[in-house]
């Protein structure tokens, strides 16, 4: 069985019960893609709470067995039995972020939002939906992977049905070397490909793009041994900006910060990079680009000196925050 929760303090037979537990939603087709540790463990969790499992999946229950759990009393439940210490109020987060896909993949029942029950309503909460409790029982079993094949058959993979949605909403973008990717569907990926379709032909002086990060898959394209060959610190995509470009004419490297709800080039970034980039053989280009002229104004004031602004609507221009260097007639 595969260590979901390797760094997990819990005792034992909670790690081996939580691990099974994951075991049983990945096999289903639920979606670990992007879920740390510490959120994989609260779902795994949240899921046994429902079902009421504490030591065996024989003690499982459903909405059959009318076991149903609010938000409120999931909390109380995971700090006596699996060593939480999780606050009352955050019974949003439960909701929202630990049963999502598991309602989503109609796993879980849910019933807590029904308007017409009334809030003493048994009925009222989550619960496992009775095939997933007969497909549970299974579990550990020489049947347990045939019927897991009929499950999924019958009732669909969350995972397969994201990925179908996400694959339609690709964004295809062709690189200055003709390499093409797709960038997952939204706003800041689609100011990336404005970045590389219009930005770089238009002020990337004959450059190639070395790093591009995306939404879903943080290190989607690199040139790594490029990179390295110009001092780069360590590809951590934490750390990275959106797009790496570099221009070999110029010796010039283009640090870009695709803008849609967060990260400009602000002080304490540039600070950052620079302090990153101390032993790279090439001079630093730090631009933020945005949309649209509105989103700029949004953020202007948190725009560092000694840096660029690029905005999508008006491509053919920048914006220069960098005092003297530029000033001169037209």
């Amino acid at each position: 069985m595969k260590n979901y929760i390797p760094k997990s303090s819990k005792s034992k037979a909670l790690r081996k019960l939580i691990n099974e537990s994951l075991e049983i939603l990945e096999s289903v087709g639920i979606p670990f893609e992007g879920l740390s540790e510490l959120r994989l463990e609260r779902m795994a969790e949240c899921f046994l709470a429902v079902a009421d499992v504490r030591k065996d999946w024989s003690t499982v229950k459903s909405s059959s067995d009318e076991r149903y759990l609010r938000t409120r009393d999931i909390i109380p439940y995971l700090n006596k039995y699996f060593d939480e210490n999780i606050s009352s109020g955050s019974y949003d987060d439960v909701r929202r972020r630990d049963l999502k896909p598991l309602v989503l993949a109609e796993l879980i029942v849910n019933s807590a939002d029904d308007s017409d029950a009334a809030t003493t309503d048994p009925t009222r909460g989550y619960a496992l939906h009775p095939d997933f409790k007969d497909l549970i029982l299974s579990y550990g079993t020489l049947d347990f992977p045939a019927k897991m094949e009929a499950f999924i058959a019958n009732k669909g993979s969350l995972s397969e049905s994201l990925n179908r949605k996400r694959n339609l909403k690709k964004i295809p973008v062709k690189l200055p070397n003709g390499v093409k990717i797709e960038l997952s569907a939204g706003e800041h990926n689609l100011l990336q490909k404005k970045i590389i379709d219009e930005f770089l032909p238009n002020f990337g002086s004959d450059s190639e793009v070395l790093y591009i990060g995306d939404t879903s898959n943080k290190i989607l394209y690199v040139e790594k041994e490029k990179l390295q060959s110009l001092n780069f610190f360590e590809l951590l995509h934490d750390k990275l900006p959106d797009i790496i470009a570099f221009s070999r004419t110029n010796n010039w490297l283009y640090l870009i910060e695709a803008v849609h709800s967060s990260g400009t080039m602000n002080e304490m970034r540039v600070y950052e990079l620079r302090k990153l980039l101390k032993d790279c053989t090439s001079e630093l280009i730090f631009v933020t680009a945005f949309l649209t002229k509105s989103e700029f104004k949004k953020w202007m004031t948190d725009i560092a000196w000694e840096t660029e602004v690029w905005i999508a609507e008006k491509p053919e221009h920048l914006i220069h925050f960098n005092g003297h260097k530029f000033l001169g007639p037209y």
